[in-house]
């Protein structure tokens, strides 16, 4: 193999291992960002009384469910 396919090699190699630093990087990123969403929408909900607390869970799970029956309704 010459040197500059070698060198060819190298670089791409370099440049692959560069973009999928970049990308386990982009995924940390997000998953702190769900993670502290998810705790702030628990303390927001905790921070409710009892019968509102229930009636935004109630509310959420008729939403969740009915997304859910639609998107498979239309497969």
């Amino acid at each position: 193999m010459t040197n500059a396919r070698r060198l060819l090699r190298v670089a791409l190699l370099a440049a692959a291992a560069a973009s999928l630093i970049a990308a386990a990087m982009q995924l940390r990123e997000r998953r702190a960002t769900v993670a502290n969403t998810a705790q702030d929408i628990e303390a927001r909900l905790n921070a409710l009384d009892p019968v509102m607390r229930a009636a935004v869970v109630a509310r959420l799970t008729t939403d969740a469910t009915q997304d859910i029956k639609s998107h498979v309704s239309h497969d």
